[in-house]
């Protein structure tokens, strides 16, 4: 048997709808900005103007009726009342309402009872103006559920209507759930917003929602079996709703319309269910039962009609009578067949299972929708509360971060230190032929090579000989100047007997000789080191010979395959190690943006605007939010488990690799080539120091020697301009022998005291003399004849006239490389800035006074030469090579004295 569209299609349009709440009056801005101005500033109360006057103005709007009940004006009706509330948590956790005075206590909240308007409640809390608010956008959302066309094939229509209903009875709940019980402990409440009212409307708000699917499900055609559990469903809410409309407080509160209307309702899809699951039945030819499920949807509608018809609509009754008749007319006729054909005994209603149910809404979640957090208004005006429990909230995210940190960075160093024991992956890279050194020890060959390696060390070698040689050449040639100007001397001296009175060149050159052979005995020494680094490169050649090898790893030892395999499964294994080995890679890397999300998941963690919209217990709102945490603590604990079962594979893995390809033995010999190599190192750093000390000696003995050249070579110059004064003296003598005073020839001779009290000024130019000539052109000279009245005394136990050309006790030779200068300092200081030198005297070898040297070009001792003016020899082409990355840090021995 056919069933009809829908038994109770005249009831389509017949559902409730809620009216909003009235308010009066009351005035937000004042009161905030004064509260704002006594416990900030002014300043602050000006920054917030803004706020207060929407909220003022969002007030204002709220106290005045919607202008009509269209669509548009519902939707604009139902934004204005969402983002009120919002406004409303933001002023909640800012600003205490309350009777105290230290708190905002001029604000009085007056809402009438939606029912029964002459009933109202006054609280000094925002309680009730919350709780008004959500009530009322409960109401707008069910006075929108009935703006959609329901009627007739209009199958969108009732899909919108049922989102709305949805939507209300998420609104009632979330009143229920969060607002009812506040609202009810700040003193007067009315009975519509108690949680039995709240619950109530939401439970008839689902039983309108669902019977508007339950509507398209019959316009789409679907199964009776389908369509008696959607309708039983609407008869379980509608019968929810009565039970609450049945007992205090709500009994005596609503119209007595209503209780008919929801009792007529919660019948009549009983009676609906019944109907559909008797068609069901009846195509399983389950007579029986078909029977008593029609008798029992008849009771239910006869039974109503007797207890509600009075007060209930017009067309409710209609579809009740409908649906009632339908019943009667499948129940006579499946009473004649059971007669006539099945003869089956028909159950009582008593006996029969439930009906099946089966629910296609649920309220809607506000709690995104009126989430507050995200409200712009007052998020300057932060509560020391709200501070300290940010504060400690941080405190616990905190610790989980820093306790999953550690656990992460243990996991990666188990797992270094582990592979380590093991010689992983080391040993596996060396059987495929990728050998690896020490990260130390390749770092130091790389120096090593760097500098030349010891193949480069024969080119220093070399400059080491060049540098020698250099020395020894200028040493010879100093020491000629000085031979030669003592030849010359001698010559005059045996020329002019008595009359040559100056004195004797081996008396003034006796300190600068003995520093030339400290000189020489020092490049002697210096001769016998470079012969012992010579032969030490010679000796360790064939050690150092590994640091040449490029690249170094091809000098290290092969981890080969066994030369006989019992069952070939080599392969196998090395195979199962480097799967396991990338698996635990994998896990590492895991490990790596397990901790980077945590970073991450804390620099994102801002619960500061939960917090001010949070008007419940802190401790709740913590524990809530930090169990977004557990997931990624969850996966990092697993990480760690999972690591630490494949190191124990890992390990079983490796002892079967290690005993097939013999890993003792090659560990053995790699061990000794670095061993090896560590001594070719540490061989070539110990040379490549000795040849640096070698050069800087050679360079410093260099200055040293050209420094006491330019010295004899000023020393030669005087003696020669002296002679030539005095031989046109000791001429002008003996030309005039015969009429000179006999005390004249006194006049050359030098008593111990000093040089002669007569002085004949010359002068001749200061100049520098070049290595192959000797001569130059006069300097500026003071006359030889000045006597001194007072000569200084001077060191070196001389008796008579200090010797200009001696050493001062600071004078030294430059000594073997290594010999070390006193008082534990460099063996060669620093030079000093040059000094400009005095006119020099004309007295043979005499300072021109006390203190000062006797010729152009005195330097001093070569331990404090001056920068050089160019020298009587031309430097060498030979410098000190780039300073070796191994610099001496203490004296080898090679050059000591």
């Amino acid at each position: 048997m056919a069933a009809p569209p829908s038994s109770s299609s005249s009831a389509a349009n017949i559902m409730l709808a809620v009216y909003e709440k009235k308010p009066t009056s009351v005035d937000l801005y004042r009161p905030l900005r004064n509260y704002v101005v006594y416990n900030y500033s002014e300043r602050e109360a000006q920054s917030l103007d803004d706020d207060l006057q929407t909220l003022k103005s969002m007030r204002a709007d709220l106290e005045r009726s919607p202008a009509a009940s269209a669509p548009d004006s519902l939707s604009s009706r139902r934004d204005l009342l969402q983002r009120y509330y919002r406004a409303l948590s933001a002023v909640e956790s800012r600003f205490p309402i309350s009777p105290d005075k230290d708190h905002v206590n001029s604000l009085t909240f007056v809402w009438h009872d939606a029912f029964k308007n002459k009933l109202k409640a006054s609280q000094q809390n925002v309680h009730l103006e919350k709780a008004a608010v959500l009530f009322n956008l409960g109401a707008v959302y069910s006075q929108i559920g009935l703006t959609f066309d329901r009627a007739g094939g209009s199958i969108e229509g009732r899909k919108q209507a049922s989102h709305a209903f949805i939507a209300a009875a998420g609104a009632f709940a979330f009143l229920r759930d969060n607002e009812s019980t506040k609202a009810a402990m700040g003193g007067s409440a009315t009975v519509d917003l108690s949680v039995e009212c709240a619950g109530m409307l939401e439970r008839l708000m689902l039983a309108q929602a669902q019977e508007c699917v339950f509507e398209n499900t019959i316009a789409k055609g679907s199964t009776p079996g389908v369509c008696a559990k959607i309708s039983r469903q609407v008869g379980i809410y509608y019968e929810e709703a009565l039970a609450a409309l049945s007992v205090a407080p709500l009994k005596e509160h609503f119209d007595k319309n209503w209780f008919s209307h929801v009792q007529l309702k919660a019948a009549l899809f009983y009676a609906e269910a019944c109907y559909r699951c008797s068609l069901e039945l009846h195509e399983k030819e389950e007579i029986a039962e078909e029977i008593a499920r029609l008798k029992s949807g008849v009771n239910a509608l006869s039974e109503v009609k007797k207890s509600s018809s009075k007060g209930a609509a017009q067309q409710l009754l209609d579809a009740i009578n409908k649906l009632e008749g339908n019943l009667n007319r499948n129940l006579e006729r499946a009473m004649k067949e059971n007669d006539r054909v099945y003869l089956m005994r028909v159950p009582p209603a008593s006996s029969l299972p439930p009906l099946p149910a089966f629910s296609l809404v649920k309220s809607m979640p506000m709690a995104e929708i009126l989430d507050a957090s995200k409200e712009k208004m007052f998020t300057s005006l932060v509560p020391d509360s709200s501070a300290k429990a940010l504060s400690r909230y941080t405190e616990m995210v905190d610790e989980i971060i820093r306790t999953q940190a550690e656990k992460l960075q243990q996991g990666s160093e188990l797992a270094r230190v582990r592979l380590k024991e093991m010689d992983l992956p080391d040993s596996i890279l060396a059987l495929e032929g990728n050998f690896t050194l020490p990260t130390t020890l390749k770092e130091d060959v790389e120096a090593v090579q760097i500098c030349g390696g010891p193949a480069g060390l024969e080119a220093e070698l070399q400059q080491l000989r060049d540098l020698r040689r250099v020395n020894q050449e200028l040493l010879v040639q100093t020491e000629e100047l000085l031979q030669k100007e003592a030849t010359e001397d001698a010559q005059f001296r045996s020329q002019f007997g008595t009359r040559w009175t100056r004195p004797q060149s081996s008396t003034l050159t006796k300190n600068l000789q003995d520093r030339l052979n400290r000189f020489a005995a020092n490049l002697k020494q210096a001769a016998d080191s470079d012969a012992r680094i010579e032969r030490s490169v010679r000796d360790h050649s064939a050690l150092m010979s590994i640091l040449d090898r490029r690249p170094i790893e091809s000098a290290l030892p092969t981890l080969a395959r066994p030369i006989m395999s019992l069952d070939a499964n080599e392969d196998a294994i090395v195979g199962s190690l480097k799967q396991s080995l990338r698996h635990l890679e994998t896990l590492g890397a895991q490990r790596a943006g397990l901790e980077d999300m945590l970073k991450e998941m804390k620099r994102k963690d801002d619960i500061l605007p939960k917090l001010m919209a949070s008007t419940g217990s802190y401790e709740d709102l913590f524990r809530k939010e930090i169990t977004k945490y557990d997931h990624i603590c969850e996966e990092i604990a697993q990480n760690i488990e999972a690591q630490e079962q494949l190191l124990l594979q890992i390990q079983a893995q490796n002892d079967e690799f290690a005993a097939i390809f013999n890993l003792e033995d090659y560990k053995a010999s790699r061990e000794k080539s670095y061993k090896q190599i560590e001594a070719a190192i540490a061989k070539y750093q110990e040379i490549k120091e000795n040849v640096n000390e070698g050069l800087k000696f050679y360079v410093t003995l260099q200055d040293a020697i050209t420094n006491i050249k330019q010295q004899c070579s000023d020393f030669v110059m005087t003696r020669s301009i002296q002679c030539r004064d005095m031989i046109e003296d000791v001429q002008r003598q003996m030309a005039n022998f015969g009429f000179q005073d006999k005390n004249a020839a006194g006049a050359y001779n030098y008593p111990s005291g000093g040089p002669p009290h007569h002085q004949i000024p010359r002068s001749s130019s200061q100049q520098q003399v070049s290595p192959g000539n000797m001569a130059q052109p006069p300097r500026p000279q003071t006359s030889y004849y000045n006597q001194h009245t007072e000569q200084p005394t001077m060191p070196g136990g001389y008796a008579h006239h200090p010797s200009p050309y001696g050493t001062t006790p600071q004078q030294q030779p430059p000594p073997p490389y290594h010999a070390a200068a006193p008082g534990g300092g460099p063996p060669y200081p620093a030079p000093p800035q040059p000094q400009q030198q005095p006119p020099v005297s004309h007295e043979y070898g005499q300072p021109a006074y006390p203190g000062q040297p006797a010729y152009p070009g005195w330097r001093g001792p070569y331990y404090n030469a001056p920068a050089q003016q160019p020298a009587t020899h031309p430097r060498p082409p030979y410098t000190i090579p780039s300073p070796s990355p191994y610099p001496p840090p203490h004296q080898s021995g090679y050059y000591k004295q």
